[in-house]
């Protein structure tokens, strides 16, 4: 029997649409039953679907529920949600919410969009080798533009703060918003009936719950980590006296540069020892002598970021001592709500070279080595293949201490060798050109951005940081030279394979 227009419009007055948008592991299937439970609970249908989400958004998934009040004929649900046709749209992340407003969900003639400012940053973000993150404060405008009635803030810090996860919150932020006729009472008896960490989602729902109602959105900004507090170091008192004079030689640092160089010598003294953070600021006084304060220090405090950051190269020592510091289980343990009497089980996955093996050997030793093609390949045979390790083992984990502890005979190895190689010839390129192009001098400095990470992630940006300053000899005597080297740079931060450099320089080369 088909029914008459009339029929149908009343079949479906009366229906709730809301759409559920999380990643994997935000228990979006948990809030979207719990949605469809608290509507059955007052007499309502309700009807449940998913829509399996993408790769790129970390397992994305879509979660459609219809509810309407029971009249007495079985109304026809929607299986999945249509544009400009969304009630209630629940987001737990914020660039979540930028994908439903793409799509069309978001509408300011109907949808109350509750969302989470918090990023989990997608994998497309994640692979660019420069900066590829979206902008957080350009969906949170558009959210605001876009929706009906907007509730925006961080619930993934208060589902942290009382032990739960982020659906409880939403929960809370739907309730509050008023957005659904049902009393707390039903939200709270729904949250009840899980049967599943029920005190901590009652806290994260009652927190987000009491931020909705009052109608806050969150800053732009607001969730986004702050700067680390540094606390008082500690150690013997030889170590703390050297460690006091040199913070009073980066505090005379002029004032633009200070606040950079004092996080690089905290940086580059934690990698090593004292020592070498006194040769981290004999470096920077070298640029000092040429620098002068009519300039606003730039080359200084250009010299200061990534002096350090070429300092603490990662190799295998500084992987190991990382991977076993107590902080590090700790925040893990934290991130994944494992309290003490549960043990947690860690796997790293590991992938290093001939080069990073060799890198740790007597620099001696790895140069005869080197100098053997046949004895370097067979090596690497053995050596280069991914593996699957067990850290909160014993074996594991005291092969990783052990490696951890040979920090101290750093300079002595091989890869210490190669990366002051590298640095000082980087270092004098720069301040050499800072006397004539003052401007591309401070350009140099900051192409050794290019150069991060591990294994072939380092490998990589060693050539294209050698592809970029290959074209100084093109630019040299230009006007523009440090513009065009600026361009090169942010050309190689595109893409991994370094197309767009590859554009770019011969844009250079038809010029040249």
């Amino acid at each position: 029997m088909t029914a008459r227009p009339g029929e149908i419009h009343s079949q479906m007055a009366g229906v709730i649409k809301i759409a559920v948008l999380a990643l994997g592991g935000q228990g979006g299937g948990v809030l979207s039953t719990w949605i469809a439970d608290l509507a059955r609970r007052r007499g309502w249908l309700a009807q449940v679907t998913s829509v399996a989400g993408v790769a790129q958004r970390t397992g994305a998934t879509i979660y459609y529920i219809e509810a309407a009040p029971d009249k007495g004929r079985a109304p026809v649900f929607a299986l999945s949600p249509a544009e400009g046709d969304v009630d209630i749209l629940l987001a737990a992340e914020l660039m979540e919410a930028g994908r439903a407003i793409q799509r069309g969900f978001v509408t300011p003639d109907r949808t109350v969009l509750i969302a989470s400012s918090h990023r989990a940053y997608a994998t497309a973000e994640k692979t660019v080798p420069g900066d590829g993150l979206a902008s957080s404060e350009e969906v949170a405008t558009a959210a605001a533009i876009a929706a009906k009635e907007l509730v925006l803030f961080d619930m993934q810090k208060i589902a942290e703060g009382a032990g739960s996860v982020i659906s409880a919150s939403l929960f809370g932020a739907l309730g509050g918003s008023g957005a659904l006729p049902f009393p707390r009472s039903e939200f709270e008896a729904t949250i009840r009936a899980s049967g599943r960490g029920v005190e901590a989602s009652l806290s994260a729902f009652a927190d987000a719950w009491a931020r909705a109602e009052e109608g806050e959105t969150s800053k732009q900004g607001e969730g986004a980590p702050g700067t680390p507090r540094v606390g008082e170091p500690q150690g013997p008192a030889k170590a703390l006296e050297e460690w006091r004079r040199l913070e009073a030689r980066a505090a005379a640092l002029p004032e633009p540069a200070r606040d950079m160089a004092q996080a690089g010598l905290r940086k580059v003294v934690d990698f090593l020892d004292p020592a070498y953070g006194a040769e981290y600021l004999d470096r920077l006084d070298r640029v000092l002598a040429i620098d002068s304060a009519n300039r606003d220090w730039a080359l200084t405090d250009m010299a200061a970021k990534y002096l350090a950051n070429a300092m603490v190269y990662d190799d295998v020592i500084r992987v190991a001592d990382l991977k076993t510091r107590a902080s590090r289980f700790s925040r893990i343990r934290g991130e994944m709500h494992v309290s003490g009497e549960h043990v947690l089980h860690l796997t790293e996955f590991m992938h290093p070279r001939a080069e990073e093996a060799i890198g740790v050997l007597p620099a001696k030793w790895a140069r005869w080595i080197e100098a053997r093609p046949r004895l370097f390949a067979w090596i690497d045979r053995r050596i280069n293949c991914g593996r699957r390790v067990r850290t909160d083992g014993l074996f594991w984990f005291g092969a990783l201490y052990l490696l951890a502890g040979l920090r101290r005979y750093r300079r002595s190895l091989r890869r210490h060798e190669i990366e002051l190689e590298h640095l000082e010839r980087w270092y004098a390129l720069a301040l050499d050109t800072a006397k004539r192009d003052y401007a591309l001098g401070v350009e140099i400095l900051a192409c050794r951005r290019l150069i991060k990470g591990y294994s072939d992630t380092h490998s990589r940006g060693t050539s294209k940081f050698d592809r970029v300053l290959s074209a100084l000899e093109m630019l040299d005597g230009r006007a523009d030279a440090a513009d065009w080297l600026r361009r090169l740079r942010e050309a190689a931060l595109q893409d991994e394979k370094g197309e767009a450099l590859e554009g770019a320089l011969k844009t250079v080369k038809s010029f040249a």
